[in-house]
């Protein structure tokens, strides 16, 4: 399939991820059909994504007449059979659930035509664990959203063995054509790329705040006003390239030694979880928070991802 076969995606699972895919389809003028378990579930979501292009309006991404017209483009069901018929393209975007995902994929297989491709945006699981399930494991990947989708351009598209090598291909087109930014995941790993980087560098700074070298508070502020600020502006083996791999070995050689590097839980994030310290959902974490505190933060990310969109 090429990418100007692709004219109907179907997006399996209307939640925080879900609704926000089917919108970013929905925008760029594709047919988009969406299905979760209940009714409710569905016009919440079409609730949400009235919402959010009401807020790409006032950020000067697109235009009002644009946003009146997305919606209409969502045909949505509480029947997989009844969004899965016509699709080019699935996105499944249902919780992580190894066992369910397999149940849809199995169904997708059985109900979609034969040169559908069929994606999950799931963060942890391996395509190869859906693949499996399908008589068409040439067609099976997973194409992995950052949230917000409709702000983050970035989408892993990670492949397994069996995945051809014209799907990805396709998938990758696709995105672009979105105005994504597409990144292959060439060996199916935990994680696939961003979620490694992040729990690598987590894994490095809450082994900080348990030694006593800095604080929570401070290592955020370093992040922010140092390394985070180059990232958004040039990848790391980017600036690697800019150093000089001469300069960062003898760093390497002195620093590498002394970080963390154990496969433990980090112990302060198991206590915080233990005591239901979980962050703005709960009022606190490394952090205390107020409702308008949370607002305020999260009106702080949408404006700066919408700054770097605007580069």
């Amino acid at each position: 399939m090429k990418v100007e076969d692709i004219r109907t995606v179907a997006i399996v699972g209307a939640g925080l991820m879900g609704h926000g895919i089917a919108q970013e389809f929905a925008l760029a003028g594709y047919d988009v059909r969406m299905q979760d378990l209940t009714e409710q579930n569905i016009q919440q979501a079409m609730v949400s994504i009235r919402a959010n292009l009401e807020r790409l309006v006032g950020l000067g991404l697109i235009s009002p007449q644009q946003a009146e017209v997305t919606p209409g483009r969502i045909r949505t069901s509480t029947q997989l059979d009844e969004i899965a018929s016509e699709a080019d393209l699935v996105i499944e975007a249902v919780f992580e659930n190894l066992e369910v995902k397999q149940d849809i994929f199995r169904q997708l297989d059985e109900l979609c035509p034969e040169h559908s491709i069929l994606a999950s945006n799931t963060s942890a699981i391996l395509p190869s664990k859906l693949a499996i399930v399908t008589k068409r494991p040439e067609r099976v990947l997973v194409v992995h959203y950052w949230n917000p989708p409709y702000l983050m351009p970035l989408v892993e598209i990670v492949r397994h063995p069996e995945v051809s090598d014209e799907t990805v291909a396709t998938v990758y087109e696709l995105l672009l054509k979105m105005g994504k930014s597409p990144a292959i995941v060439q060996k199916e790993a935990a994680g696939f790329i961003g979620n490694r980087l992040q729990v690598a560098l987590f894994r490095e700074a809450i082994s900080m705040v348990e030694k006593g070298i800095a604080s929570p508070q401070d290592i955020d502020t370093v992040i922010k006003n140092g390394p985070g600020r180059r990232w958004a502006a040039a990848g790391i083996f980017e600036m690697v390239d800019t150093g000089g791999a001469d300069l960062i070995l003898s760093v390497c050689e002195y620093l590498i030694p002394d970080l963390e590097n154990s496969n433990e839980m980090p112990p302060l994030l198991e206590k915080n979880v233990e005591r239901g310290d979980l962050g703005i959902k709960t009022g606190k974490g490394f952090y205390e928070w107020t409702p308008e505190k949370a607002e305020a933060l999260r009106h702080r990310i949408a404006q700066a991802l919408v700054k770097i969109a605007q580069w």
